[in-house]
This record gives C-alpha cells, sequence and structure tokens, in this order.
C-alpha cells in the first residue's frame, strides 16, 4: 500500500475509522490532514537527517544555509564537503558524519534508494539503517514522507507518542516497544494513522498538522 495523493490518504483513513473507534473519533475530529509528501530520493534523505532532533524552525534556517553553501544536495557534493562547509552549514558533528556515511553509501552502492519503493516497508527499513547514524525515526519517516509506504510507523517519535497516549487515555506516553504493541491494531495503513495522530498532536498543541522533528 501506498499513500501518493490525498484520495489514498482519505481511503485508508475511512477504512481505520470503520475499524478502530479511536481513529474513528480522531477522523470525526481532525478530518484529513495534509499529505505532506517530499519526493524521494538522496535530498529527500538527506532532508529527514537535517530535520531530525531539532525544531522545525531551527530546521529550516539549517536546510537553507545548506543549500546555500553546498549548492547542491548529491552524493557526490556531500562527500566532497569540508569540515568548514559542514560547520557553515550549521551541521553538528553527528550529523556531518550521518551525512558523510549516507553518501558515501550511495557511492559505493551500499545503499540503493532507487530500488527502496520496490521493496516492503520493512526490509526498506532494514537498508536504511544498515547505514551508520541513519536510526530507526529517520528510516522511517523516510518511508513515510518520501515513499509514502502506507505502512510506515515512526514508533520513536516524541509527537507521535504523545497523541497515542492522549488518544488511548495512557498514564504515561509509551516507549517505542510499546508503540509497536499499540499500533498492531492498524496494520497495514499504520502510516494514515501516524499521520492523523499527529494532526491530532498539532491541534493538541496549536500548530500546523507535521511531523515531529524529534527522535
Amino acid at each position: 500500500m501506498r499513500i501518493e495523493t490525498d484520495e489514498d490518504l482519505s481511503a485508508m483513513l475511512a477504512v481505520l475509522a470503520a475499524q478502530c473507534p479511536v481513529m474513528g473519533r480522531l477522523h470525526a475530529e481532525r478530518g484529513i490532514p495534509p499529505l505532506r509528501r517530499r519526493p524521494a530520493g538522496f535530498e529527500g534523505l538527506v532532508h529527514v537527517v537535517v530535520f531530525q532532533q531539532i525544531s522545525t524552525l531551527a530546521a529550516q534556517a539549517i536546510w537553507s544555509r545548506t543549500l546555500s553553501v553546498l549548492g547542491a544536495v548529491t552524493p557526490e557534493r556531500l562527500a566532497a564537503a569540508s569540515d568548514e562547509d559542514y560547520r557553515a552549514c550549521g551541521q553538528s558533528r553527528p550529523k556531518t558524519r550521518t551525512l558523510r556515511a549516507v553518501a558515501a553509501a550511495v557511492l559505493d552502492g551500499t545503499l540503493d534508494l532507487e530500488a527502496l519503493p520496490a521493496m516492503e516497508a520493512e526490509a526498506a527499513h532494514a537498508a536504511l539503517t544498515r547505514v551508520k547514524g541513519i536510526g530507526p525515526w529517520t528510516a522511517d519517516v523516510y518511508l513515510l514522507t518520501c515513499l509514502g509506504h502506507g505502512d510506515a510507523w515512526p514508533a520513536g517519535d516524541i509527537a507521535l507518542q504523545a497523541a497515542v497516549q492522549d488518544a488511548l487515555g495512557l498514564a504515561a506516553r509509551p516507549d517505542a516497544g510499546t508503540m509497536i504493541a499499540v499500533a498492531e491494531r492498524w496494520r497495514p495503513r499504520r502510516a494514515a494513522a501516524a499521520r492523523l495522530l499527529w494532526a491530532h498532536y498539532a491541534a493538541l498543541k496549536g500548530r500546523a498538522a507535521i511531523p515531529a522533528t524529534t527522535a
């Protein structure tokens, strides 16, 4: 299953709403969340890495500086960039290491980004997380926002955890393991559930319905 269009998302949410009372209530309250897809490929993956673990506003500023300093977000350009280039972009040392590792993996064929869309979510997730520096959150968000996998589920996302806590009336924010168990009821449409839960979190916080940048 893929979420390529607003119609795809709407159809998946309709099924979830019919099957799960929690999804039905959230769907009635929040409607259809915005799709907000990004193109798949190297630049899309770099974008996810840059936006990890910092606020959206900070990530947007760093992304703009990255485009300005590097000129093009390609494996060749990131592999050739100096430490000074990365500092000028505003990248931290850990993210610099990750971006270099991603560029190297693509250049040497260890990571075949063109093959990922044809893989099942679990296989694509495993291929991404084999690259040093790419963790489960980065892989899941890339699958969800760039590849449109219908069953991607960023279990470690803090905003998603907070939304699940509120929606299910849990006493504490669930950890990643609990999130995986909770979401079994929403297979194979967990990505649609995630988008609706992000919209719920955004409404609770009075913000636009966008994925969190924390992991």
